[in-house]
Formats: structure tokens, sequence, C-alpha cells
């Protein structure tokens, strides 16, 4: 049997070719960054895009979301590509030509790229469209950092928004951690719950010449503080990790005055749901502890935030074997360990099996010890990068839609 070869190369090197376009769009985005909810211009330049490639864009009813369908030359599953919109509340200071004209807004965590490479593989995917048979669910979402925008969307029916229910997810987020082109990821838990400890130490305040008829809270904030680390490192499996960061403490007003209250706040993270759930008792425990010993009182808000981001296993292997046959086995890697940042993604994979990856894109001339990552204000995109992630989109839903 005569072997043919993989078609893969060739839709790389077609990214390659769209990538002027890409870049054309990553930087009317990067000017313009929206943070939260609504994004009205960031929704009208993918709307504008998505109808010049004959598709019909869906607006979201509570959000600025928007989705559009793919359809392939028979029927046959949906398999959904994910592109996150927003911005940060952020001042960019990288210098570059492109920089956002918004003030203190920036695009630090690459979503503008992450909207322009879908954008690109939704052009390849119109071209490809004889090839698969099913359906290619893109969707644009809003509200990303800390909005729970993907909530949103599901909660208006996005997994039923195509012409056959959707029954994989696919999505891409980029990274100077990594050497550009490169592909990093892992099956089972990618990222990691985040959820936000807020409490108040209440005491009784008084003149700091006699403690003895006052009651500090601050010396019961700080024994708590300190405590919330002992819990983690001798009740938690470090092979199902957690990390409890105080990174907000408030108390005060002159030096001479014992305040009433004490404002603690922190997240904790966490990669499975039981060693979740079991540090919301601990700090619960430690809390209640001692604020007793001490006969203060305490008011503790854990709020929930994203859950853990869990990669399907056999989802995990087809994108692991796209990447390789489209770049190379050199340009692929496993992570050891999850990543403890948090990603609104976890809500589609909790209903449906699919994954999501690293794409590196740190500049070559940039030293990878000293590079600014996601999230800074120098945070710099290597750009070429955009046509291997443009790729990857298509030729992941190629592959499982039989295309490929």
């Amino acid at each position: 049997m005569t072997a043919h070869p993989s078609p893969l190369p060739s839709l790389l090197s077609e990214a390659r070719a769209l990538l002027p376009e890409i870049v054309a769009l990553r930087r009317t985005l990067h000017r313009r960054p929206e943070v939260g909810l609504q994004l009205p211009f960031t929704q009208s330049v993918v709307v504008a895009e998505l109808e010049r490639l004959g598709l019909q864009p869906h607006l979201g009813r509570s959000v600025s979301s928007v989705t559009a369908v793919v359809a392939g030359a028979h029927p046959g599953p949906t398999i959904l590509l994910r592109g996150d919109m927003d911005g940060l509340p952020l001042h960019e200071d990288t210098g570059l030509a492109f920089a956002s004209e918004t003030g203190d807004t920036m695009h630090a965590c690459g979503h503008d790229t992450h909207v322009a490479m879908l954008l690109g593989a939704a052009r390849l995917l119109v071209a490809r469209r004889e090839q698969f048979a099913g359906n290619v669910l893109l969707m644009f979402q809003p509200g990303e950092e800390g909005w729970h925008g993907a909530r949103y969307m599901l909660e208006e029916g996005l997994l039923g928004a195509a012409p056959s229910a959707v029954t994989s997810a696919f999505a891409i987020h980029i990274s100077t951690r990594y050497a550009t082109g490169t592909i990093h990821l892992r099956a089972g838990a990618i990222y990691a719950a985040a959820d936000t400890i807020r409490l108040t130490v209440r005491g009784r305040g008084g003149h700091a010449s006699t403690p003895h008829l006052a009651l500090d809270p601050i010396p019961v904030a700080a024994e708590i503080v300190l405590a919330l680390q002992s819990m983690v490192t001798r009740t938690v499996d470090v092979f199902d990790p957690a990390v409890v960061t105080i990174a907000h403490v408030m108390a005060g007003t002159r030096d001479n005055i014992i305040p009433e209250t004490a404002l603690i706040e922190g997240t904790i993270r966490t990669v499975s749901e039981a060693t979740r759930a079991a540090v919301h008792a601990g700090v619960r425990r430690v809390v209640d502890g001692i604020c007793a010993a001490h006969g203060a009182s305490a008011e503790l808000e854990i709020e929930p935030g994203y859950g853990v981001t869990v990669n399907d296993a056999d989802f995990a292997a087809l994108v692991r074997n796209v990447a390789t046959d489209l770049l190379g086995a050199d340009s692929v890697h496993a992570l050891d360990a999850p990543v403890m940042g948090a990603e609104d993604f976890s809500y589609v994979l909790q209903r449906v099996p699919g994954a999501m990856c690293h794409l590196g894109a740190r500049p070559p001339e940039v030293d990878e010890a000293t590079a600014p990552q996601n999230h800074s204000n120098r945070v710099v995109f290597d750009e070429p990068a955009m046509a291997v992630g443009a790729a990857l989109h298509a030729a992941v839903a190629l592959r499982y839609l039989g295309g490929g």
C-alpha cells in the first residue's frame, strides 16, 4: 500500500502565508484592548472578519460573545475552538509601535493573539470544507480574566449552538515561557482551580500604649497568615499540591492606634477537587482556632473561582499527535506538572472532553530567565508563533472530523 504524505505541513505553510493578515488583525486588537464582559470594539472586529469569510456570526445576549459555525461537506460531530478576547487593567510599557492606545488597559495575556489565530484558523477551515464531515464551532469569548465569560456563554446555550451538539473542545494559550512555535501540554489537570480568601479579623481598638486594654487584631492576623502556610505544608499531599498565598493585608491608620479590624485577602490554588475541599476546610479551621485562642472574631468568605482545567487523556493524545505531525517531535513537549494559574475554559471541559495546550512565543533575542511573562506590563509575544497557532487549531479540527 502506498503511503500518502501528511497534509499538515502544507497547512502550516498556508498559515505562514496568511501571517501578515493575522498580524494586522492582532495589532488592531492590541491597540484597542477592552476589559470584562462587554467588548464592543473587539466584537465588531471579529464579526467583520467572520462575515468576510462568508460565515454567519451569532452574538451573545448578555455578554459581547461571538460564535460562528464552519460546516463541513457532510453531517458529523461538532468540535469547539475557543479564542478569548479580553484584556487586563494594566498600563502598557512595551514600547511597541502598536502599543495600547487606551491608557490603563493592555492585552498582557495574549488574548489579542488568540482571537487573531482563531480567525486565521477559520480561513483555513473554510477553504477545506469539502475535506471534513461535521462542524467547527468558533467560540470568541469575553471575560476570561476573572469574569466567568465561558460560564455566561454556556448558560446561553453555547454547546447547542451548532447543527449538532458539541462533542469536543480545544483551546490554545500563548506564553513567553516557551520558545516560539513549540507546543506544551499534558493529560489531566493543566490549570489549577483558583478561589479567593477574604477575611476580616475583628478585635477591639485602643491606644498603642495600653494593648492590654484593647484586643489587637494585627498579631491575630499575622498568626493566621503564618499558620496557613504550615497548614498547607503539613496537611496537603505534595503530589496533589495546593498553594495558599496571602497577597493583601491591611490594618490601622496610625502608629499609635490599635485598630478594630485587620483585613486579609489571598488565593487558594489546587489541582483536584478533593484537595480543594480539604484546603477550604483547613483555612476555616485555622481561622476559627486562632481567633478563638485570642478571643477575637472573624468574618471569612471563600469565594469559588474557576475550577480545575482537566485535559481529557484521549483528546490530549490526539492534540499531541497532530502537533507532532504538524511541527515535528522536537517542537512538542509534555508538561511535568500543572500550571497553578486558572482558566475559565475549565467550564467547557467540565461539560465535554477536550484539551488546552500552551503555544510558545518568546522572542528569540530575549533571555529565557528574564523574559517578561503573561500579565506583565512589558510582555512581548513573538508574532510568527501565531501561524503555528492558527495551523494547529485547524489541524486538530480536521483530524477530529476526519479530514486530516
